[in-house]
C-alpha cells in the first residue's frame, strides 16, 4: 500500500465504512482503490487521485477557497495483481474502488470472454475513463525482435497470472498465429520481469499500461531496449473482432533513445460499486474533477495529463454509478 500525507493505510476495515458521506466533521470515510504493481501506471495514478480525493477532518481548504477532496474522505491505495484481481476485490467488497482495464471490465459485467461459464460481476459500475492503455511489447536490443513473429524460440514473460494483460497478450498470439507453445513462456510481474530483461535471462516482456511506465524507462537509459510494434492487418482484424481494443502509437522519446511504434490499447478505467451510495460517488467524482485535481495530476505523472473530463465518458464497457451519472448530467456530459 502507499502512504502519502494525505492518504493513510488503515487494515480490516470493510466497504460499510464506505457507504456514504461522513454524518459530521468528525466522522471519517474510508474509501479504497485498488491499483497494480508497484511498478506500473496504475500505482502512482491512484496515489495522485487518493491524495486529490482525501479530505480528513481538519485538513486545509484549498488555495481558491474551495475545499480540497471530500471532507471526511480517507482514500488509500493498494498495490494488486491488476486488473482481473481488482474485479474480485470490488466483487467482494474489499476494495471500495478500483483501476480496471474496460476489456475485463465489460468481461466482467456481462459473463462473457474470461468471465465465460462463472458468475457475472453486475454490480460493476464506472465512476469514469481515466487514459488509453497501450500495449508495450519490450524486447532486449541483442535479442533480435523486431516483430511479434519475431518472438517464436524466445524467452517472453505474458505478466502474471490474475492480470489483464496475460489475457490480452493471448489474444494478441492468437492475432499474429502464436500460442504460447510457440515462445518459452514466463508468468511475471512487471518488475520482475524487467529485472530479468536487464540480467540477461528474458528477451521480452508485454506490458499493458500508460507510457513512460517506470520499469521500461529504467531499462531504456540501463539495458539497452526495442519497441515491438502490434500492427498490420492481424491488429486491425484484433481491433475488428474486440472493440474494446483501439489503435495507438508510443511515440518516439517516450523512452530514452528508443524508436516510437504503433501499437494497440485499451481504456483505464476507475470502478466502483453499485452498492456503495449515489451520494458518496458523486462527491468522490465531483472531488476528481475539481481544478485543485487538475493541478496535481498535471504535476504528478505523465500519464495524469491525459485524465480529462471531456474523455471521462469515452469507452468505458460497463454502466456509470448513478452518483457518477448525476455529476456528468449536471456538467452536460449527458444529455
Amino acid at each position: 500500500m502507499l502512504i502519502n500525507r494525505r492518504a493513510v493505510v488503515l487494515g480490516g476495515l470493510g466497504v460499510g465504512m464506505a457507504g456514504g458521506l461522513p454524518a459530521n466533521a468528525q466522522d471519517i470515510t474510508f474509501f479504497r482503490i485498488g491499483t497494480g504493481g508497484t511498478a506500473g501506471t496504475y500505482f502512482p495514478i491512484g496515489g495522485l487521485i487518493a491524495n486529490a480525493i482525501s479530505n480528513p477532518p481538519g485538513s486545509r481548504a484549498c488555495a481558491d477557497g474551495g475545499s480540497c477532496g471530500v471532507p471526511g474522505l480517507v482514500a488509500t491505495t493498494v498495490a494488486s495483481n491488476g486488473s482481473v484481481a481488482n474485479v474480485a476485490a470490488i466483487a467482494s467488497g474489499s476494495m471500495q474502488s478500483a483501476f480496471i482495464q474496460s476489456d475485463v471490465a465489460f468481461w466482467g459485467y456481462t459473463g462473457t470472454g474470461i468471465y465465460e461459464g462463472r458468475a457475472k460481476v453486475d454490480s460493476l459500475r464506472a465512476i469514469a475513463n481515466l487514459y488509453p492503455e497501450s500495449f508495450q511489447l519490450v524486447a532486449s536490443k541483442g535479442a533480435g525482435i523486431k516483430t511479434i513473429k519475431d518472438l517464436k524460440g524466445k524467452r517472453v514473460s505474458l505478466d502474471e497470472p490474475g492480470s489483464g494483460t496475460l489475457v490480452d497478450a493471448r489474444l494478441i498470439f492468437a492475432a499474429y498465429g502464436l500460442t504460447e507453445k510457440d515462445v518459452k513462456a514466463e508468468y511475471l510481474k512487471p518488475q520482475q520481469a524487467a529485472d530479468k530483461l536487464k540480467d540477461g535471462t528474458l528477451d521480452a516482456f508485454f506490458n499493458v499500461s500508460g507510457w513512460p511506465q517506470g520499469a521500461i524507462s529504467d531499462l531504456a537509459t540501463t539495458t539497452g531496449i526495442d519497441l515491438v510494434p502490434i500492427d498490420g492487418p492481424e491488429a486491425e482484424a484484433l481491433i475488428k473482432q474486440y472493440s474494446f481494443f483501439g489503435t495507438d502509437e508510443i511515440p518516439n522519446g517516450a523512452y530514452k533513445n528508443v524508436a516510437g511504434v504503433k501499437t494497440v490499447s485499451v481504456n483505464a478505467i476507475w470502478v466502483t460499486s453499485s452498492k456503495l451510495s449515489d451520494p458518496l460517488i458523486y462527491a468522490v467524482t465531483a472531488a476528481l474533477w475539481n481544478p485543485s485535481t487538475r493541478k496535481l495530476l498535471d504535476s504528478g505523472h505523465a500519464k495524469g495529463r491525459v485524465i480529462r473530463l471531456d474523455t471521462a465518458l469515452d469507452g468505458l464497457g460497463i454502466p456509470l454509478h448513478a452518483g457518477a451519472e448525476k455529476f456528468y448530467k449536471e456538467k452536460g456530459l449527458i444529455k
